[in-house]
């Protein structure tokens, strides 16, 4: 298959985080009829990340098979493929494979492909794929920067802050504390709470994603908490400042996630930019030197009419071999 079929077909397999296995056991029978050698290594039970190889890798081609729900089914016009993953990230995986069969075909060896599950909800596949042996010196992960090597990504830090109070009727509010209006002071504190700034990846920003509390329209609210994101521009240590500040004496905080900014290798004739996101990169440090590049819009991503260009995809898998290619004569030389 090429890209556009590959596209389509991993489309057609649902595989929201959390239920990756028939995307997972799909590829490594593909890959496997391909010439690669592949193992599918569980990063949780169930939940299996694939490793394809020709020989023992030194560049690595990286991306994730989970996606965020709903599950939106495949479609077409001339000049688009719609999709739940179309540019995050199955279009991506699709160009990547293509690019490795070119390359394969063209006698390269040691190289390979590592896709993981659960980028979207916690990186269990990326922390898993970490801790597996290899010998790489060069990780080229892929997300949707339309078709720019992206020289940096910001960090991410995912908080849920919780406040308490004391039940009562509703009709006797000075009886009890409302958890509810505790919650809602911090949360304006934080909205009006300047963020870092970083010269190349801009503003450091916050979004409060949900929020969860009370028991009844006609009882005091006794329990409160938000789960906030927050971009992170410089490091998670100075954020973390600003909540200290913010919540003491006066909420709970647990933190549920965290990852650094990330600056990334470029390779000339590449244009390039820096991205918002987070990706896995800061969690594969084991892969050698990260670069980030994909096509497809991150503006189109996680929306109900994701979607991804045929002729950027197509494009995508010249710029992968391409990056391979270089990589490796870069490698030979220094050797």
């Amino acid at each position: 298959m090429n890209a556009l079929e590959l596209t389509s077909r991993l489309i057609s397999i649902p595989s929201i985080s959390g239920d990756e296995r028939a995307v997972a056991e799909f590829l490594g029978d593909y890959l496997s009829h391909a010439g690669f050698e592949v193992d599918l290594p569980d990063a949780e039970p169930g939940r299996p990340n694939v490793y394809a190889r020709m020989g023992n890798p030194d560049v690595v081609l990286s991306s994730h098979i989970d996606t965020v729900p709903p599950y939106v089914e495949f479609r077409e016009d001339e000049d688009f493929i719609y999709g739940r993953g179309a540019c995050d990230a199955k279009g991506i995986i699709a160009a990547m494979i293509e690019a490795a069969e070119q390359i394969a075909a063209a006698g390269v060896k040691d190289f390979g492909l590592l896709f993981v599950v659960g980028e979207e909800s916690g990186s269990a596949g990326a922390r898993a794929a970490n801790t597996i042996p290899n010998r790489s010196r060069f990780l080229i992960n892929g997300e949707p920067t339309q078709s720019r090597l992206a020289l940096g990504s910001k960090g991410s830090l995912k908080v849920t802050v919780k406040t308490s109070g004391r039940a009562a009727h509703s009709a006797y509010p000075e009886i009890g504390e409302s958890a509810i209006e505790k919650l809602l002071d911090v949360l304006e504190d934080f909205r009006r709470a300047p963020l870092p700034i970083h010269e190349a990846l801009g503003e450091g920003t916050m979004n409060i994603g949900m929020i969860r509390g009370g028991v009844a329209h006609n009882v005091i609210p006794p329990a409160a908490e938000a789960d906030l994101m927050f971009r992170i521009v410089t490091d998670t240590r100075s954020i973390k400042d600003i909540i200290r500040t913010i919540t003491a004496g006066r909420a709970e905080v647990s933190y549920i996630f965290e990852c650094e900014p990330v600056f990334m290798e470029k390779i000339a004739g590449f244009d390039t930019d820096v991205v918002r996101f987070t990706t896995d990169i800061p969690l594969l440090t084991n892969w050698g030197k990260p670069l980030l590049f994909g096509p497809g819009s991150i503006l189109d991503a996680h929306t109900p009419h994701e979607k991804i260009s045929k002729l950027e995809l197509a494009h995508a898998v010249g710029a992968y071999s391409e990056m391979v290619v270089r990589l490796k004569e870069m490698l030979s030389a220094e050797s």
